[in-house]
C-alpha cells in the first residue's frame, strides 16, 4: 500500500518453515512460506537490500509514511543487519501472477509479546500498486499473525488523506479504531493519523495455514 500502501490457478498452501529448518533462498528459487492466488510471503533477504532501498525512496511512499528525507544505500545496508538480528517478523512479498515469483514489497509485524499484539507495516514497489497485491499480502500477514504467532490483535497507523490505503486495509480485515489528531503531514499539510486494528476473534478471511496443518477426523 504505497503507501499501502490479479490471476492464476491457486497453488497448494505451503506451511510455514519451522525455526529449526534451514531455508536457502535465492532469487531463482525463492522459499515462499505462505501463498494466496496472486501473492506469497517469503523470507526477508539480505541480497534484496538494494531493491528494498529503491522502493523506500519512492516519493509516493515517503509521503504516505510521513517521512521527510530519503536514506542512503549505505545507511540502509547497515540497518539491514540490525533488522535481521531483531525479533520483528519481516516478509518479502512476492507477485505470483507471472511465470516466476517476483519480489514486490515487504510486510512487517512488530510484536509486543507481553500483550500478544503487533504493529503492521507494509510497503509495495511502485510497479505493482493498485493491483490488489497489498490487500492479499495483508490478509496473509494477518493469517500468520493469528495462526502462527498467536497474536490477539494487530494494529496500524495510516495518514488520514491516504484513502486508497485505508480502503485496502479495510478489505484485508482492519477496522478504524480512532485517530491521533494532527500527528502527521501529507503533502506539506498537517493531518490526522488513523489508527486501525484487526482482532483474531474477528478474522474471517480464508486461512491458508489451518488447511495445511489440519488432520483428518
Amino acid at each position: 500500500m504505497a503507501t499501502t500502501s490479479p490471476n492464476c490457478p491457486r497453488p497448494t498452501p505451503t506451511p510455514p518453515c519451522s525455526p529449526s529448518e534451514t531455508a536457502i533462498t535465492s532469487s531463482a528459487d525463492p522459499i515462499i512460506w505462505l501463498r494466496a492466488k496472486t501473492c506469497g510471503l517469503g523470507a526477508y533477504r539480505t541480497d534484496l537490500v538494494e531493491t528494498y532501498w529503491r522502493w523506500e525512496q519512492d516519493p509516493a511512499l515517503l509521503v504516505g509514511y510521513g517521512r521527510q528525507a530519503p536514506e542512503s544505500l549505505e545507511a540502509r545496508t547497515e540497518g539491514m543487519a540490525h533488522q535481521q538480528r531483531g525479533e520483528n517478523i519481516r516478509f518479502t512479498i512476492y507477485d505470483l501472477t507471472s511465470d516466476e515469483p517476483t519480489p514486490a514489497g515487504v510486510a512487517t509485524l512488530l510484536p509486543e509479546h507481553g500483550v500478544r499484539t503487533a504493529e503492521f507495516v507494509i510497503m509495495l514497489g511502485p510497479e505493482v500498486r493498485s493491483r490488489g497485491l497489498g490487500t492479499a499480502a495483508t490478509r496473509l500477514a494477518l493469517d500468520y499473525a493469528f495462526h502462527v504467532t498467536n497474536l490477539r490483535m494487530v494494529w496500524l497507523k495510516v495518514l488520514a488523506p491516504n484513502t486508497g490505503a485505508i480502503r485496502a486495509y479495510e478489505k484485508a480485515g482492519f477496522q478504524k479504531a480512532g485517530a491521533i489528531r494532527q500527528a502527521g503531514y501529507w503533502l506539506g499539510q498537517v493531518c490526522d493519523e488513523v489508527v486501525m486494528d484487526a482482532l483474531a476473534s474477528e478474522f474471517s478471511a480464508p486461512s491458508v495455514i489451518t488447511p495445511a496443518v489440519a488432520t483428518p477426523a
